[in-house]
């Protein structure tokens, strides 16, 4: 550049600051984008698998796999696909283990189809925030993961696992007819390494004449490569199908990725038209925070089939969809001072309300069981990287309480305190153990950092003593211990009577 061009783009420089004092940047500015123009996955951190969304004029919702986690079906409100918060739970019925729902909208009502307890059921509510309707069981064995359809005539399907589908009557509450075969998946390459074929999480889009089927295979764990999104499409909600050009729309192509086993899409159109495909995966040597929501760009081709944009992909920064922005969720932390139980928390397998409490800005919390195994912890979702939780603690004589980070019932750990003593707890095998220092009351404290966790205690909140032992937790996930779950922080209380607990904090590290 002419030293007399430099010193115009110079004078520029300093009109445009003068002009603009506060030096802020105009969202609108393709030239000159703001972090606030794009978002960087996971759009939803932590063990959001299995995702389904629905979009109704302005505003999208959300729900996810919630497994033996009770109440279930936890539902999202967001009006930007980015940024999510929470609305009610769905399900406050155990009904077992609840997989890869599909919450659609039809003619003014909404509908979670799901599986669970080796069946499938439907719940209803007029509005997301709810009531929703006790479960309603399909009498649907032998299939997983139902996705609804309409056609133009308003006749209404639901696809299954396996590539079947089934009609259902008008009012979407009971089948018609028996179950059957239309899809028989896409062939991937032998030599890929995968979990297992595994087709499953059909989810129909209906465009242009066309039922676009979304569906997984590989199997959603095991090998970095195994989980894809494939796609394909039919005329008719019974087929034949022919498969996308495109496929596998979305998969891990090697270890070295951040995201691995990525698979299970859900498309949804945003209010100017663009699509997006939201699906989960695992994060690369943090498959402890379970399989997070990630979401990518579609578009549309010009034979009609729907890919991810070249050059994109789930590790960029991606321009935000359209959409008013919105404030995040409240963090996981909690003072109790509410009437209710927050959204954030939810009890393992033994559901009963009844054992929470809330009064005077405390939880007491109910004793369940006669040990750790059987005391239905109260866990929220952890979703970072490095993470500590705190609590202050106060118990009755015959509880043992306290704080865990809480897999399943083979993998846990936690620092248990009752009247005569503290112990740190590693796969119920006491690691170490302390004669009470502080009476039936005092702080815990548990810090996971990386995956590597130590555990605190406290008289005061202020002086914390380290336990000497420290753990590395990144086998505590499924590709060791099964069950699709997460390592989750919560609370808990066995034995007879009472624990209280007060300041609950979960805070994210750098």
């Amino acid at each position: 550049m002419h030293l007399e061009n430099s010193a115009f783009a110079l004078l520029l420089i300093f009109f445009i600051a003068a002009c603009n004092p506060n030096n802020q940047t105009s969202n609108t500015d393709a030239n000159n984008p703001t972090s606030a123009d794009f978002f960087e996955n996971p759009v939803l951190g932590g063990d959001y698998p299995d995702p389904s969304v629905v979009r109704v004029g302005n505003d999208f919702y959300m729900t996810h796999s919630s497994f033996d986690y009770y109440p279930g079906l936890l539902i999202w409100h967001s009006t930007d696909l980015v940024n999510w918060q929470r609305v009610t739970h769905a399900l406050h019925q155990y009904v077992g283990s609840v997989w890869s729902p599909d919450l659609i909208y039809h003619e003014g009502i909404f509908y979670i189809y799901f599986p669970a307890g080796g069946t499938n059921w439907v719940v209803t509510a007029n509005s997301p925030e709810g009531t929703w309707s006790e479960p309603i069981n399909l009498n649907l064995p032998g299939f997983i993961d139902p996705g609804h359809a309409v056609d133009e005539e308003g006749n209404r399907y639901l696809f299954l696992s396996k590539g079947y589908a089934i009609e259902l009557s008008d009012d979407g509450l009971s089948t018609v007819g028996e179950a059957r075969k239309v899809y028989d998946g896409w062939e991937f390459p032998k030599e890929w390494s995968t979990e297992c074929f595994c087709l499953e999480s059909p989810k129909i889009t209906v465009r242009d004449g066309y039922f676009y089927l979304t569906s997984a295979e590989g199997g959603t764990a095991g090998p970095a490569t195994s989980h894809m999104v494939v796609s394909a499409r039919s005329k008719n909600p019974f087929g034949p199908y022919e498969n996308s050009p495109y496929n596998p729309i979305v998969h891990t192509e090697n270890r070295n990725e951040r995201w691995w086993s990525q698979g299970h899409g859900t498309l949804v159109d945003d209010i100017e038209g663009k699509w997006w495909i939201l699906y989960h995966g695992y994060e690369k040597h943090f498959h402890t925070l379970g399989r997070q929501t990630l979401m990518l760009p579609i578009e549309w081709a010009n034979d009609g089939w729907f890919k991810v944009p070249d050059g994109i992909d789930s590790e960029d920064k991606i321009e935000n969809p359209a959409g008013k922005p919105m404030q995040k969720a409240t963090g996981l932390s909690d003072d109790f001072s509410t009437e209710r139980l927050a959204l954030q928390w939810q009890f393992l397998k033994e559901y009963k309300p009844e054992r929470v409490n809330l009064a005077n800005g405390k939880l007491m919390f109910e004793a369940c069981g006669e040990k750790f195994a059987d005391c239905s912890p109260l866990l929220v979702n952890a979703a970072d990287r490095k993470y500590e939780v705190t609590v202050e603690y106060e118990i009755n004589a015959g509880v043992k309480a306290g704080l865990c980070l809480y897999y399943n019932e083979q993998a846990h750990m936690r620092i248990q305190v009752d009247e005569n003593e503290f112990t740190v707890f590693i796969q119920d095998k006491a690691k170490i153990r302390k004669s009470s220092l502080s009476g039936n009351k005092g702080h815990l404290r548990i810090l996971n950092d990386l995956n590597e966790v130590s555990f605190y205690f406290s008289k005061d909140g202020k002086n914390w003593e380290k336990v000497e032992r420290s753990l590395d937790a990144t086998g505590y996930n499924h590709n060791v211990f099964a069950e699709f779950l997460s390592l989750r922080a919560g609370v808990f209380a066995f034995g007879k009577g009472q624990a209280t607990f007060d300041n609950f904090k979960y805070n994210i590290l750098n």
